[in-house]
Protein backbone atom coordinates (compact mmCIF):
# COMPACT_ATOMS: atom_id res chain seq x y z
CA UNK A 1 0.00 0.00 0.00
CA UNK A 2 1.21 3.20 -0.83
CA UNK A 3 1.75 5.51 2.06
CA UNK A 4 1.51 8.69 -0.15
CA UNK A 5 4.62 10.54 0.96
CA UNK A 6 5.58 10.55 -2.95
CA UNK A 7 2.53 11.89 -3.78
CA UNK A 8 2.72 14.72 -6.83
CA UNK A 9 0.14 17.17 -7.25
CA UNK A 10 -1.85 17.17 -10.55
CA UNK A 11 -2.97 19.97 -11.82
CA UNK A 12 -5.56 19.49 -15.56
CA UNK A 13 -5.51 22.09 -17.92
CA UNK A 14 -8.19 22.66 -20.24
CA UNK A 15 -9.07 25.58 -23.52
CA UNK A 16 -12.28 26.19 -24.66
CA UNK A 17 -14.56 28.31 -26.68
CA UNK A 18 -18.19 27.68 -26.83
CA UNK A 19 -18.14 24.41 -25.48
CA UNK A 20 -21.26 24.32 -22.81
CA UNK A 21 -22.48 21.30 -24.16
CA UNK A 22 -18.92 19.31 -23.45
CA UNK A 23 -17.18 20.96 -20.78
CA UNK A 24 -19.04 19.31 -17.81
CA UNK A 25 -18.14 15.35 -18.90
CA UNK A 26 -14.58 16.90 -19.53
CA UNK A 27 -13.93 18.04 -16.28
CA UNK A 28 -16.00 15.36 -14.55
CA UNK A 29 -13.50 13.31 -15.68
CA UNK A 30 -10.98 15.25 -14.48
CA UNK A 31 -12.71 14.82 -10.58
CA UNK A 32 -9.30 13.00 -9.88
CA UNK A 33 -6.85 15.92 -10.27
CA UNK A 34 -6.24 17.98 -7.45
CA UNK A 35 -6.83 21.46 -9.87
CA UNK A 36 -8.80 21.60 -12.69
CA UNK A 37 -8.17 25.02 -14.87
CA UNK A 38 -10.24 26.06 -17.98
CA UNK A 39 -8.53 29.02 -19.97
CA UNK A 40 -11.41 29.98 -22.23
CA UNK A 41 -11.43 32.67 -24.97
CA UNK A 42 -14.91 34.54 -24.61
CA UNK A 43 -16.98 32.18 -24.69
CA UNK A 44 -20.46 33.28 -25.46
CA UNK A 45 -22.66 30.36 -24.12
CA UNK A 46 -22.29 29.14 -20.69
CA UNK A 47 -19.04 27.51 -20.62
CA UNK A 48 -17.46 29.48 -18.22
CA UNK A 49 -20.29 29.55 -15.68
CA UNK A 50 -20.43 25.85 -16.27
CA UNK A 51 -16.45 25.22 -15.59
CA UNK A 52 -16.93 27.66 -12.28
CA UNK A 53 -19.99 25.41 -10.97
CA UNK A 54 -18.22 22.51 -11.52
CA UNK A 55 -14.96 23.89 -9.05
CA UNK A 56 -12.98 24.54 -11.87
CA UNK A 57 -10.66 27.75 -12.26
CA UNK A 58 -11.48 29.73 -14.56
CA UNK A 59 -9.81 32.43 -16.58
CA UNK A 60 -10.78 34.96 -19.37
CA UNK A 61 -8.13 35.50 -21.99
CA UNK A 62 -7.75 36.45 -25.84
CA UNK A 63 -7.18 33.72 -28.29
CA UNK A 64 -3.43 33.46 -29.74
CA UNK A 65 -3.78 30.55 -30.68
CA UNK A 66 -4.01 26.85 -29.75
CA UNK A 67 -0.57 25.92 -29.06
CA UNK A 68 -0.08 29.92 -27.23
CA UNK A 69 -3.30 29.73 -25.17
CA UNK A 70 -2.46 25.79 -23.88
CA UNK A 71 1.00 26.91 -22.59
CA UNK A 72 -0.49 29.79 -20.68
CA UNK A 73 -3.08 27.25 -19.00
CA UNK A 74 0.09 25.18 -17.82
CA UNK A 75 2.24 28.30 -17.02
CA UNK A 76 -0.87 28.86 -14.92
CA UNK A 77 -1.35 25.93 -13.11
CA UNK A 78 -0.39 25.67 -9.01
CA UNK A 79 1.69 22.12 -9.77
CA UNK A 80 4.56 20.64 -12.01
CA UNK A 81 2.91 17.95 -12.93
CA UNK A 82 0.21 18.37 -15.63
CA UNK A 83 -2.28 16.84 -17.74
CA UNK A 84 -3.93 18.83 -20.44
CA UNK A 85 -7.24 17.88 -22.06
CA UNK A 86 -9.22 19.48 -24.96
CA UNK A 87 -13.07 20.16 -24.30
CA UNK A 88 -13.83 17.39 -26.34
CA UNK A 89 -11.64 14.53 -24.88
CA UNK A 90 -12.70 12.31 -21.60
CA UNK A 91 -10.38 10.25 -19.28
CA UNK A 92 -11.33 6.88 -19.53
CA UNK A 93 -11.60 4.60 -15.99
CA UNK A 94 -8.40 2.56 -16.78
CA UNK A 95 -6.40 5.56 -17.68
CA UNK A 96 -7.51 7.42 -14.60
CA UNK A 97 -6.65 4.53 -12.75
CA UNK A 98 -2.93 4.35 -14.17
CA UNK A 99 -2.88 8.30 -14.01
CA UNK A 100 -4.19 8.15 -9.71
CA UNK A 101 -0.87 4.90 -9.49
CA UNK A 102 1.54 7.07 -10.86
CA UNK A 103 0.83 9.99 -8.64
CA UNK A 104 1.02 8.04 -5.77
CA UNK A 105 4.79 7.38 -6.62
CA UNK A 106 5.43 10.67 -7.36
CA UNK A 107 5.10 9.85 -11.43
CA UNK A 108 8.87 8.23 -11.25
CA UNK A 109 10.00 6.91 -14.44
CA UNK A 110 9.79 9.00 -16.90
CA UNK A 111 9.28 13.12 -17.35
CA UNK A 112 6.20 12.94 -19.81
CA UNK A 113 3.66 9.79 -20.18
CA UNK A 114 1.79 9.00 -23.43
CA UNK A 115 -1.59 7.18 -24.08
CA UNK A 116 -3.64 6.48 -27.01
CA UNK A 117 -6.55 8.45 -28.14
CA UNK A 118 -9.78 6.62 -29.53
CA UNK A 119 -12.09 9.26 -31.74
CA UNK A 120 -15.76 8.90 -31.28
CA UNK A 121 -17.09 8.69 -34.81
CA UNK A 122 -21.09 8.67 -35.31
CA UNK A 123 -21.66 6.79 -32.29
CA UNK A 124 -19.01 4.69 -32.18
CA UNK A 125 -14.93 4.49 -30.95
CA UNK A 126 -12.75 3.83 -33.99
CA UNK A 127 -9.45 1.62 -33.42
CA UNK A 128 -8.37 1.70 -36.95
CA UNK A 129 -6.90 3.54 -39.56
CA UNK A 130 -4.82 6.74 -39.49
CA UNK A 131 -6.66 8.01 -35.97
CA UNK A 132 -5.50 5.39 -34.22
CA UNK A 133 -3.89 4.68 -31.63
CA UNK A 134 -2.76 8.16 -32.11
CA UNK A 135 -0.55 8.41 -28.97
CA UNK A 136 -0.60 11.69 -27.60
CA UNK A 137 1.84 13.26 -25.04
CA UNK A 138 -0.59 14.81 -22.47
CA UNK A 139 0.85 14.36 -18.81
CA UNK A 140 4.15 15.69 -18.48
CA UNK A 141 6.56 17.52 -15.74
CA UNK A 142 6.39 21.37 -17.20
CA UNK A 143 9.87 21.81 -15.55
CA UNK A 144 10.91 19.86 -18.55
CA UNK A 145 8.76 20.20 -21.32
CA UNK A 146 6.29 22.48 -22.88
CA UNK A 147 3.93 22.78 -25.99
CA UNK A 148 5.65 23.72 -29.07
CA UNK A 149 5.60 23.28 -32.66
CA UNK A 150 3.04 25.91 -35.14
CA UNK A 151 -0.34 27.03 -33.45
CA UNK A 152 -1.94 24.25 -35.29
CA UNK A 153 -1.12 20.61 -34.55
CA UNK A 154 0.62 21.64 -31.81
CA UNK A 155 2.68 19.25 -29.43
CA UNK A 156 4.46 18.78 -26.05
CA UNK A 157 8.08 18.30 -26.12
CA UNK A 158 10.12 16.99 -23.41
CA UNK A 159 13.54 17.00 -21.85
CA UNK A 160 13.74 13.58 -20.98
CA UNK A 161 12.35 9.64 -20.93
CA UNK A 162 8.71 9.55 -22.25
CA UNK A 163 7.01 6.68 -21.08
CA UNK A 164 3.34 5.12 -22.35
CA UNK A 165 0.11 4.12 -20.60
CA UNK A 166 -2.71 1.84 -21.90
CA UNK A 167 -5.61 3.55 -20.96
CA UNK A 168 -7.49 5.32 -23.73
CA UNK A 169 -8.09 8.89 -23.98
CA UNK A 170 -11.59 9.07 -25.61
CA UNK A 171 -11.91 11.93 -28.20
CA UNK A 172 -15.66 13.11 -28.99
CA UNK A 173 -14.16 15.60 -31.38
CA UNK A 174 -17.24 16.00 -33.81
CA UNK A 175 -21.15 16.99 -33.04
CA UNK A 176 -22.23 16.02 -36.33
CA UNK A 177 -21.04 16.11 -39.66
CA UNK A 178 -21.39 19.78 -40.63
CA UNK A 179 -19.35 20.53 -37.77
CA UNK A 180 -16.95 18.04 -39.15
CA UNK A 181 -16.81 19.92 -42.23
CA UNK A 182 -16.22 23.49 -40.91
CA UNK A 183 -13.67 23.06 -38.49
CA UNK A 184 -11.57 20.54 -41.21
CA UNK A 185 -12.09 23.46 -43.68
CA UNK A 186 -10.84 25.76 -40.59
CA UNK A 187 -7.51 23.36 -40.24
CA UNK A 188 -6.77 23.45 -43.81
CA UNK A 189 -7.07 27.13 -44.26
CA UNK A 190 -4.63 27.17 -41.22
CA UNK A 191 -2.28 24.91 -42.31
CA UNK A 192 -1.76 26.28 -45.69
CA UNK A 193 -0.76 29.83 -44.42
CA UNK A 194 1.58 28.49 -42.42
CA UNK A 195 3.17 26.26 -45.27
CA UNK A 196 2.98 29.50 -47.04
CA UNK A 197 4.61 31.52 -44.42
CA UNK A 198 7.56 28.79 -44.32
CA UNK A 199 8.17 29.28 -47.70
CA UNK A 200 5.76 25.67 -48.60
CA UNK A 201 5.22 25.45 -52.89
CA UNK A 202 2.34 23.21 -53.73
CA UNK A 203 2.70 21.20 -56.93
CA UNK A 204 0.42 20.04 -58.88
CA UNK A 205 1.35 16.17 -57.69
CA UNK A 206 0.70 17.74 -54.13
CA UNK A 207 -3.24 18.12 -55.72
CA UNK A 208 -3.27 14.92 -57.32
CA UNK A 209 -1.49 12.39 -55.12
CA UNK A 210 -1.61 13.70 -51.83
CA UNK A 211 -5.29 12.97 -50.57
CA UNK A 212 -5.06 9.36 -52.28
CA UNK A 213 -2.46 8.29 -50.21
CA UNK A 214 -4.03 9.86 -46.94
CA UNK A 215 -7.17 7.85 -48.03
CA UNK A 216 -5.44 4.77 -49.15
CA UNK A 217 -2.69 4.67 -45.98
CA UNK A 218 -5.86 4.99 -43.30
CA UNK A 219 -8.55 2.74 -44.89
CA UNK A 220 -6.30 0.20 -46.49
CA UNK A 221 -2.95 -0.20 -44.88
CA UNK A 222 -3.86 1.01 -41.37
CA UNK A 223 -7.57 -0.99 -41.56
CA UNK A 224 -10.02 1.47 -41.94
CA UNK A 225 -12.36 -0.55 -43.34
CA UNK A 226 -12.70 -2.66 -39.92
CA UNK A 227 -14.87 0.67 -38.87
CA UNK A 228 -17.25 -0.04 -41.74
CA UNK A 229 -19.18 2.57 -43.30
CA UNK A 230 -17.81 4.56 -40.49
CA UNK A 231 -14.52 4.16 -41.32
CA UNK A 232 -14.83 4.82 -45.20
CA UNK A 233 -16.28 7.97 -44.55
CA UNK A 234 -13.63 9.44 -42.64
CA UNK A 235 -11.54 8.33 -44.50
CA UNK A 236 -12.82 10.06 -47.81
CA UNK A 237 -13.23 13.19 -45.19
CA UNK A 238 -9.49 13.34 -44.27
CA UNK A 239 -8.50 13.43 -48.31
CA UNK A 240 -10.51 16.07 -48.79
CA UNK A 241 -9.12 17.62 -46.43
CA UNK A 242 -5.76 17.20 -47.57
CA UNK A 243 -7.26 18.47 -50.87
CA UNK A 244 -8.63 21.53 -49.78
CA UNK A 245 -5.21 22.49 -47.41
CA UNK A 246 -3.12 22.03 -50.97
CA UNK A 247 -5.66 23.79 -53.14
CA UNK A 248 -5.56 26.61 -50.74
CA UNK A 249 -1.64 26.57 -50.74
CA UNK A 250 -2.04 26.30 -54.53
CA UNK A 251 -3.79 29.90 -54.36
CA UNK A 252 -2.00 31.83 -51.68
CA UNK A 253 1.35 31.03 -53.80
CA UNK A 254 -0.35 32.07 -56.75
CA UNK A 255 -1.29 35.23 -54.74
CA UNK A 256 -4.89 34.33 -54.44
CA UNK A 257 -7.58 34.71 -51.48
CA UNK A 258 -8.51 31.59 -49.72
Amino acid sequence: MSTGLNRSGLSACVITYNEADRIEACIASLAFCDEIIVVDSHSTDATRALAAAAAARVIERDWPGYRSQKQFAVETATHDWVLCLDADERISDDLRDEIIALRESGFLGASGWKFPRCTEYFGRYLRHGNGYPDRVLRLFDRRTGAWAGREIHEHVEVQGAVARLRGELLHNAYRNLADQLRRLENYACLMAQHMHAKGRRAHWWNLLLNPGWRFFRGYIFRGGFLDGWRGLILAYIEANYVRQKFIKLWLLNHDEKI
